[in-house]
C-alpha cells in the first residue's frame, strides 16, 4: 500500500529488496505506506507479512525508555533522584536521568559472562549494581548498548512491580515485545548476516568500548543465538526487541499524538564514545539536527518521527547489513 506521494518512497524501498523486509509509514496516525518484500525463513519457503516479528536490536531502546518516563509522568519517579534511591544496592553515584542519556558510565557489563547469563537477569543486574562507571556521571556519552535494558527495565520493576517484559505489555500494547510466547516465536523472521564476516566488522576495535559494550555476555551478534528460542525468550531490552514495523511505527505516532510522554528531550549534547560521534540524546532517542528523532538498529533497522510532515516511520529487515535502505527512505521522504 503506496499512497499518493509516498511513490518515491516505495521505489526507495524496493530498490535493494533484502530477501525478507517492511517499512511502515504512519500520516498523523493514518497509515500511508505499508510495504513488505521476500521470505520470513533462510530457506526462502514462508513470505513475510504484516504481522511478521524481527528482532530490532536497538530500535528497541526507546520502549525501555517510555516505560521509565511513564513512570515518571506518574509521578513514581524523578528523573533527577539517584538511581539507588530505588535500587538501594546500586553503587554507582548516577540519576535516572542520566542513565536514560547514556551518560551514566555503565556502557558495559563489569563481570564476563557467558551467553547463558542472557537468561539470568538477576545476575545480570546484580553485576551492574555493583559495577564502578568508566567515566564520572554525566559528564560525556557512551551508548549502553546492552546494559541500557536491564538498568532501566530493573528500575521499572523496583518501582512498579512489573518486569520490563510485563510492563510493556500491559501499558504500550503495541505489536512488539520480549520473552515471547511459542505463538509470537512462530512468526519471528530468521535472521541473516549480508556477508559471513558482518560479526566481525560490528565488532569494534580490539579493547574499546564499542568492543566491550557489545561483546560481553557473548552471542548478541551470534546467528545460532539470536535466531534461537532462548533468545526470543529471553528480555535485554537494550537488544532483543522483537517487533513488526506497524507496532514500531504506531508507537512513534502516540507519541507525536501525545498518547504517549515525549522523549524528544535534549538531555546531552556533544561526543558519544561508542558511536564515535557528536549525538544528541533525548531521554532515550537521538534527536537530528533536521528535528526528526528516533533510534536505529544493529544490523540497519529504524524507527523514528518526524513532527513537521506527521510522520512515524519504521523499517526492520532480517538480512543484518546496513543503513543504505534508510538512508534511500530518508530521501525520499525529504523530496
Amino acid at each position: 500500500m503506496i499512497a499518493p506521494g509516498f511513490e518515491a518512497v516505495g521505489e526507495a524501498f524496493a530498490t535493494d529488496p533484502r530477501g525478507g523486509s517492511a517499512l511502515t509509514i504512519l500520516r498523523n496516525g493514518e497509515p500511508v505506506v505499508e510495504l513488505v518484500e521476500g521470505w520470513r525463513d533462510a530457506a526462502r519457503t514462508v513470505a513475510w507479512d504484516s504481522r511478521t516479528l524481527v528482532n530490532v536490536y536497538s530500535t528497541g531502546k526507546p520502549v525501555i525508555a517510555m516505560a521509565v518516563v511513564i513512570l515518571a509522568e506518574r509521578g513514581r519517579i524523578d528523573l533527577d533522584a539517584p538511581m539507588a534511591t530505588y535500587w538501594p544496592d546500586f553503587q554507582t553515584p548516577a540519576s535516572v536521568r542520566q542513565v536514560l542519556a547514556h551518560t551514566s558510565g555503565l556502557a558495559s557489563f563489569p563481570v564476563r559472562r557467558p551467553t547463558a547469563a542472557f537468561a539470568d537477569w538477576d545476575l545480570l543486574c546484580g553485576d551492574l549494581a555493583a559495577a564502578t562507571p568508566e567515566w564520572e556521571p554525566g559528564t560525556i556519552a557512551g551508548e549502553h548498548a546492552l546494559t541500557y535494558g536491564h538498568l532501566l527495565g530493573e528500575l521499572v520493576r523496583r518501582v512498579d512491580g512489573r518486569t520490563a517484559e510485563r510492563f510493556v505489555a500491559e501499558e504500550l500494547g503495541f505489536d512488539f515485545g520480549y520473552a515471547l510466547s511459542d505463538e509470537d516465536i512462530a512468526r519471528c523472521a530468521e535472521l541473516e548476516f549480508d556477508r559471513p564476516d558482518w560479526a566481525d566488522r560490528n565488532a569494534g576495535e580490539p579493547g574499546s568500548l564499542k568492543a566491550r559494550a557489545i561483546g560481553n555476555p557473548l552471542g548478541a551478534r551470534d546467528l545460532a543465538v539470536i535466531n534461537s528460542d532462548f533468545w526470543r525468550r529471553a528480555t535485554v531490552p537494550a537488544v532483543n526487541l522483537h517487533a513488526t514495523t506497524t507496532g514500531v511505527a504506531r508507537f512513534y505516532a502516540a507519541i507525536l499524538d501525545g498518547s504517549l510522554p515525549a522523549l524528544a528531550k535534549p538531555q546531552y549534547i556533544g561526543p558519544d564514545l561508542f558511536i564515535g560521534g557528536e549525538t544528541t540524546w533525548g531521554l532515550g532517542v537521538q534527536i537530528e539536527p533536521d528535528g526528526t528523532w528516533g533510534h536505529g538498529g544493529l544490523g540497519g533497522s529504524a524507527g523514528w518521527a518526524d513532527p513537521a510532515r506527521g510522520l512515524a516511520v519504521a523499517y526492520a529487515s532480517r538480512l543484518l547489513t546496513d543503513f543504505a535502505v534508510v538512508d534511500r527512505i530518508e530521501a525520499a521522504l525529504a523530496a
